[in-house]
């Protein structure tokens, strides 16, 4: 990719980071994309800076990694929005803001006097995002939530599990993170407008609903067939009207994700592992006398699903999923290992996109590799610019723009303002 243009998308814009982390993720896209994100915290600091785990398990407000995931590239100051001398300080930085992304209760804002109405007042185009579990408005406004709560509501986790167990939860948080996807996304499409007609706008994101988004691929099948996609485990159903079919297979050190097929395509993947079989004398007369060209998965019952998966089972047991792989990419079979985070950290395909990033952190006397850039432009480039910043790192300079004095910043920090 040529880099020769070192502008990214948003360098001339700022975003105001109020979030805890329901919208941590938005700034943090934002902040990838070329914004000068600065993120607000009370002076005692964000309470996500108490979420684990910590960097040589030491818990410690400067060493939580799962801050430093989502915090890279922004600028932090302290600021206690919450007092009348910290509210007409928020207003001041919003007169050199773009957008304003928050995540309190709905009405917070509000009662503290910097609604969307006195925003789009003091910057006219400024651009609000709001995170909440159910939204501004409706029944649920003012319900609490938390991700396993979301991901329930959301019917996401019915899906979710094994069929003689109840719903599970996907084992990391996941709500708030396509909460905050989803976020970056409604906050673009406002700039866009913005760009078009100088009108700002107010965002609504309710993490509930982005969740519903994610499951969309189990609502045709209600549509087509009125069936009700349930969770199967390592299973999956609906491809079959008869039977349910297997997606993880265990190996001998590992797993594999592979899915029985019909269809022209399904068909020579089937040929080609029933002659690896046979090659490794594992074939029998029922493997062999398949006919593959004519094999219907929709039509396949159970019983004859179980015969193949055991044949095909045994085969996978054999060996280790990447030795799995290597042979599947030599024979053009539809395979691929389930992937560790240590298989993820050197995958070479990401290895070679330059994907990780090694940050400096002189606080920890250390570099932190981090994920890098999400996408690739060749006229905007996306890059982690700046570790997480600590606890009010960057008050002096940020204060400084505003006009403030060093005097006057020591008096704030004494009344516990900043």
């Amino acid at each position: 990719m040529n880099q020769g243009q070192s502008q990214s998308a948003l360098s001339p814009y700022r975003a105001l980071d109020l979030t805890d982390e329901k919208g941590l993720l938005c700034g943090k896209i934002l902040a990838d994309l070329g914004a000068d994100v600065i993120k607000i915290e009370k002076p005692a600091g964000d309470p996500a800076r108490n979420i684990g785990p910590f960097y040589k398990d030491t818990p410690n407000s400067e060493k939580s990694l799962y801050w430093l995931a989502y915090n890279a590239n922004k600028r932090g100051i302290t600021l206690d929005i919450e007092t009348i001398t910290g509210q007409e300080i928020f207003k001041k930085l919003v007169g050199t803001a773009d957008f304003v992304i928050e995540s309190f209760p709905p009405g917070n804002m509000e009662s503290l006097s910097l609604g969307y109405s006195a925003l789009s007042n003091i910057k006219p185009g400024i651009i609000m995002t709001s995170i909440t579990h159910f939204g501004q408005s409706g029944p649920y406004a003012n319900y609490k939530g938390c991700d396993i709560v979301d991901m329930a509501m959301s019917g996401y986790m019915f899906i979710c599990g094994d069929p003689d167990r109840p719903p599970v939860r996907i084992s990391f948080p996941q709500a708030y993170l396509h909460a905050g996807l989803e976020a970056a996304v409604g906050t673009m499409m406002a700039f866009h407008h913005r760009q078009l007609t100088g009108e700002g706008q107010w965002v609504d994101v309710a993490i509930r609903d982005s969740i519903i988004r994610a499951s969309y691929n189990a609502r045709p099948f209600w549509d087509l067939n009125r069936q009700i996609i349930r969770r199967q485990g390592c299973m999956r159903a609906g491809i079959s009207a008869f039977a349910i079919q297997r997606q993880t297979w265990p190996c001998k050190e590992g797993a594999v994700s592979f899915e029985l097929l019909g269809g022209t395509g399904g068909a020579r993947m089937n040929k080609a592992l029933t002659q690896w079989m046979d090659e490794e004398g594992m074939a029998d007369d029922f493997i062999r006398s398949i006919d593959w060209d004519n094999f219907d998965m929709a039509l396949t019952t159970q019983e004859l699903l179980d015969k193949i998966n055991q044949r095909f089972g045994k085969l996978f047991m054999k060996h280790t999923s990447t030795e799995i792989y290597e042979e599947a990419k030599k024979r053009r079979i539809m395979l691929y290992p389930v992937a560790t985070c240590k298989d993820i950290a050197e995958n070479q395909q990401l290895v070679s996109r330059d994907f990780w990033q090694e940050v400096e952190h002189p606080e920890l006397n250390t570099s932190i590799t981090y994920p890098g850039a999400f996408v690739k432009a060749s006229r905007t480039p996306c890059s982690t610019r700046r570790r997480p910043p600590l606890i009010g790192e960057h008050n002096a300079e940020v204060y400084q723009e505003l006009g403030f004095s060093e005097s006057e910043m020591q008096v704030l920090k004494q009344a516990n303002v900043i």
